[in-house]
């Protein structure tokens, strides 16, 4: 039998990764395009590059621990990443999410996770709290934080943008 967190992992994070490269499409299109990858919402707050870039790293890393039980590294980007670019990081991260396969899953959800962190501290959790509470957790942190640049910027943007991977659930009653 396979393991339900591999489709519950990846089929969260493949489609709002979609939503996010739509909403880097349609900001390919606005006057300030070139800038908008250091628009930043406070000075203390990565830039969207790097909101882009974690929220891509925290599903690979998220699925990578998942399946495997080992940790990643912490993500490096390059510092002049345009929203092409981005967008390509994107198709990447989901590609390799959809390629896990199916039996490095076996026991992910019992599986004992142990995570270093920052100041000597030490995450430790089982892989479906893991998936659950860490991963999606950052991942969606990073990618609504991506979503509220691109409004406080001038996009014209809404929930519709943002809620699209659901649009083929939704009917006339």
């Amino acid at each position: 039998m396979t393991d339900w967190i591999r489709s519950f992992a990846v089929d969260t994070f493949a489609p709002m990764l979609g939503t996010l490269s739509r909403l880097l499409e349609k900001a390919e299109s606005h006057p300030k395009a070139t800038t908008l990858p250091d628009a930043r919402l406070a000075s203390d707050m990565f830039p969207l590059r790097r909101q882009v870039q974690l929220a891509c790293f925290h599903a690979r890393s998220g699925v990578s621990v998942l399946a495997t039980g080992h940790t990643t590294a912490t993500p490096d980007g390059p510092p002049d990443d345009d929203l092409t670019t981005l967008r390509a990081l994107v198709a990447t991260t989901v590609a390799e999410l959809r390629a896990a396969p199916e039996s490095a899953f076996a026991g992910a959800a019992e599986r004992a996770i142990s995570q270093p962190l920052l100041g000597g501290r030490v995450l430790e959790m089982n892989g479906a709290r893991y998936l659950r509470d860490w991963a999606f957790g950052h991942f969606y942190f990073h990618v609504v934080t991506a979503y509220a640049i691109l409004r406080h910027e001038g996009l014209e943007l809404g929930k519709r943008d943002f809620m699209a991977h659901v649009g083929d659930a939704i009917r006339q009653a």
